[in-house]
Parts: C-alpha cells; sequence; structure tokens
C-alpha cells in the first residue's frame, strides 16, 4: 500500500500569532513541541487546548520548506458552513476542496470585462520565478517613485495559500505592493482567478496599477532535472504576456555564491526557460557587475543563443540595497542575504530600476 500522507492527533499548545486568515502556533504531540499553521479560513478558529488533526508529511520528508505541520481538522470545529458568494473549486476533487468567488464568474460584477477585453496595450508584467524576487524588486520601483501602483500576481508553482507569505503581508503593510491575484489552485487573494491569462486581465483592467509582476508563492520545486523545476512556469508566462499585448519584463536568476554548479551565473532554470520553453521574447534584464562575471554571464548568453531571441538590457542594481533598507526589509534567498549573495540581489534592482525608467519614459 502505497501512503500519501501522514498525518497525527495533537494538542495545541501555544498561539503564537493570529492573523484574519492564519494562525501560527505550536502544538504537542506525544510530548514533543512542533511549529504548526492553521488557515482560519479552511478549518476555522483554533485556540490552546484544542485536539487537531496535523498534517505532519513536510516535517518528515525533512524538506526545506516543511519546517511546520498544517492543521487539516480541528476537533472543536466539527461542523463549519460556507458563507459568501463563489462557486469556482480549487484544490478541486481533494478532501480540503474549497469554494472561491473568481472574478470571472457570471455573478462577478467584472464578468463582461472578460468578454470584452482586448489588449494589454503595452502593460509592463515583470516575470520572475522565485517568490524571494518579489521584495527586491518591488521595494526597488516604489523607493525610486512613491506614486506607481503596483500589484502581484501569485502564480501556483510554490505555496498555494497566499497567507503564508510574510513578504506579502510586509509588502502591502508598507504599501509598496497595492493589490494580489491568486491563479490556478493559488488561492488567498484580493481578486482570484482561474488561470494566468484572466489573472493578467484582472490586473490591467480591474486593479488597473502601473506595473504587475507575476512570480510564485514561497517554496519552488526543484529535482535537479533540467525540467523538472516548478519555475519552468516563466516560459509560458512570458507568453502569455505577449499573446494578450503587454510587454514580459524577464527576470533571471543569477548567483555566483550557490554551491550547486548547475545554478552558478544565469541559473540552468533561466538558460532552459529562454532557450527551450519560452515560444515568443522579452526584455531580459542584466545586472552590471564586474568584468569575470560578465564574461561568464556573456559566454552563458552566446551558447545558448539568448541575444538573438531576446532583446537584452543592463542596468545597475545597487539601489536595491538603499531600497530593502528603507523599507527594513530581510529578504534572503535559500538563506543568504544581499552582502553573501550580492549578484542574485543586483539583479532584481537592475530589474526595478529598468522598470523604473521606463514607466517616466512613458509618462514623457
Amino acid at each position: 500500500m502505497i501512503v500519501l500522507l501522514s498525518y497525527r492527533k495533537a494538542k495545541v499548545f501555544e498561539i503564537n500569532c493570529i492573523e484574519d486568515s492564519i494562525t501560527w502556533l505550536k502544538v504537542n504531540i506525544d510530548g514533543e513541541i512542533y511549529n504548526a499553521i492553521n488557515y482560519n479560513y479552511i478549518t476555522g478558529p483554533v485556540n490552546i487546548g484544542d485536539t487537531v488533526i496535523v498534517n505532519t508529511t513536510a516535517v518528515e520528508l525533512s524538506l526545506g520548506t516543511g519546517g511546520y505541520h498544517f492543521v487539516i481538522f480541528n476537533y472543536k470545529n466539527e461542523t463549519k458552513t460556507i458563507e459568501g458568494k463563489g462557486h469556482i473549486m480549487k484544490l478541486r476533487y481533494t478532501p480540503i476542496q474549497i469554494k472561491c468567488f473568481s472574478v470571472e464568474e457570471e455573478d462577478s460584477k467584472y464578468h463582461d470585462i472578460f468578454n470584452s477585453f482586448v489588449s494589454l496595450d503595452n502593460h509592463i508584467c515583470i516575470v520572475g520565478t522565485l517568490h524571494s524576487m518579489l521584495a527586491p524588486i518591488a521595494s526597488t520601483i516604489k523607493w525610486m517613485n512613491k506614486d506607481i501602483k503596483i500589484n502581484y500576481i501569485m502564480t501556483d508553482g510554490g505555496s498555494l495559500p497566499i497567507y503564508f507569505s510574510n513578504t506579502v503581508k510586509s509588502l502591502k503593510e508598507k504599501g509598496i505592493i497595492n493589490k494580489t491575484i491568486t491563479i490556478g489552485h493559488a488561492f488567498g487573494g484580493d481578486l482570484e482567478c482561474v488561470n494566468i491569462y484572466t489573472g493578467l486581465i484582472a490586473a490591467k483592467e480591474i486593479l488597473k496599477g502601473d506595473v504587475t509582476i507575476i512570480t510564485m508563492g514561497p517554496g519552488i520545486v526543484g529535482t535537479g532535472t533540467k525540467y523538472g523545476f516548478s519555475g519552468i512556469e516563466q516560459g509560458y508566462i512570458i507568453d502569455a504576456v505577449n499573446t494578450l499585448g503587454g510587454v514580459p519584463v524577464i527576470v533571471p536568476r543569477i548567483s555566483f555564491k550557490d554551491a550547486r554548479k548547475r545554478h552558478r551565473g544565469l541559473s540552468h532554470h533561466t538558460l532552459t526557460v529562454l532557450s527551450e520553453i519560452c515560444n515568443t521574447t522579452g526584455i531580459l534584464v542584466l545586472p552590471e557587475m564586474n568584468e569575470e562575471n560578465q564574461n561568464i554571464i556573456k559566454d552563458q548568453i552566446n551558447r545558448f543563443k539568448i541575444d538573438k531571441k531576446y532583446k537584452i538590457a543592463y542596468e545597475m542594481g545597487e539601489n536595491v540595497s538603499n531600497a530593502m533598507a528603507y523599507y527594513n526589509l530581510k529578504t534572503t534567498t535559500m538563506g543568504r542575504a544581499f552582502e553573501d549573495d550580492r549578484e542574485y540581489f543586483l539583479t532584481l534592482g537592475a530589474v526595478g530600476m529598468y522598470v523604473y525608467k521606463e514607466l517616466m519614459r512613458e509618462e514623457k
């Protein structure tokens, strides 16, 4: 017999933080204390002393993003009735399938927008991969001009509940990003959409921002194989932006501190997506770096013929450090902060600076 999920009965030991959508807590399992998460909109409120069932799978597998058990049932909440509008199911045909009110639905006041849509009209769409790209890019743009309106589309390539992202919570509280959209099976955004196409339309026609950033939530999936990573979605998102008449600004994954050879310089993720997966084009933004690193990147671009397919823009990215300090952001990537992986963050600063300059140029 194959068992895909492990769960245990536990007692809520401590409540660390309660928010509208999520509660961070600790549970006691056979005398051992573990971190856990309760999604309030799914399993209801939770209190100290409650007996709960927690999904222990990720912790048992020692996954990098699996430091938490997840409450899947609370005995105190034995019955619960759905409330509010919505008929679109996410997490479909699983024991925890949930209903969402998608903006495309016939009952939505926005329904007709999707039938009358014509074009994104060159709306700038920044297409990244890792969730850690979101805060440095957005903060750089906002630091340069606080009046620029930034919205965020979270895909279902990583975390499905947007509530899990403390980054999104912080960026909204600080006024760096305005609104969020969750697409596919991701849920919890200010707007819910069925897929990337309607998500892009909603960002442009409903949220009416100046720029939209698209990337997955926390927890990219990777297998160490050429095509086996969830960030491969970057390719077809770039294609979607082009199909709908937007301008895709492509965020490469660059590092010279990652111990894995496949991620040195331009990550194999970026090289695979741009050379094989993406069928259209876009603007690939690269940071100004020291000569040695610049030559490594240029060699990769030549070998994979990236410059034959995409417009390459070089930009200074140093302002990312000032922006993150100004907004008191402590973003890390694979546990590495700015000083530990400068080229990674300089890339994100360069993307932010490029987009800021493009938006200012359009205003003139």
